[in-house]
């Protein structure tokens, strides 16, 4: 297993039964669309930050 999967197993135990969920669906939409060749078709977080922005000014 990987740090990354040990740490989100060991991270999913502490968490709210909710938050959990939550996490596990985004974590499994992440896998469904990698397997798709999708994921470069999500905006980059500075990009969505950026947008953000934007309508924080108007």
């Amino acid at each position: 297993m990987t740090q990354l999967a040990e740490q989100l197993d060991k991270k999913l135990a502490t968490w709210t039964p909710e938050v959990a969920a939550q996490v596990e669906q985004l974590v499994s939409d992440v896998i469904a669309m990698a397997d798709a060749n999708a994921l470069d078709l999500l905006p980059s977080r500075p990009v969505v930050q950026k947008v953000l922005d934007l309508l924080d000014e108007s």
